[in-house]
């Protein structure tokens, strides 16, 4: 007999009722965040992860077993290092651990970082 392969999320949604129980209201609170850091931001998903985009991408996010992923882009990531000291980076992420609560208002600065850049990359190509 053949497994049958899970199927993927087709909507934010749908990710966040198939993530672990323990990250879903988290998932949900970051949702809300970037919704509102982002209202203009057209929501979908990107590599099956739910996804926020205004022309280009903006900031994406993830579950993961030990932690919630938060993808604003390498330059948010610098952009606010010193804010992000205490938690794991790398150029493009940020890992907030699942047992600790959420640092919603630095999520909705980076988020609203990231709509600033993406209007100011708009403007330098427009003539």
């Amino acid at each position: 007999m053949m497994a049958t392969k899970k199927t993927r999320p087709a909507t934010i949604d749908e990710y966040i009722a198939a993530a672990p129980k323990e990250a879903q209201k988290k998932l949900r609170e970051m949702l809300t965040c970037i919704r509102i850091a982002a209202p203009d931001a057209t929501e979908g998903l990107k590599w099956g992860m739910p996804a926020f985009s205004h022309r280009r991408i903006l900031v994406t996010f993830a579950a993961y077993k030990h932690h919630i992923g938060f993808y604003p882009t390498p330059s948010a990531v610098k952009a606010f290092a010193k804010d992000l000291a205490k938690f794991k980076t790398s150029d493009a992420a940020i890992q907030f651990p699942v047992e600790d609560p959420l640092p919603l208002d630095l999520v909705r600065k980076i988020t609203e970082f990231r709509v600033r850049e993406s209007l100011a990359e708009d403007k330098k190509w427009r003539t």
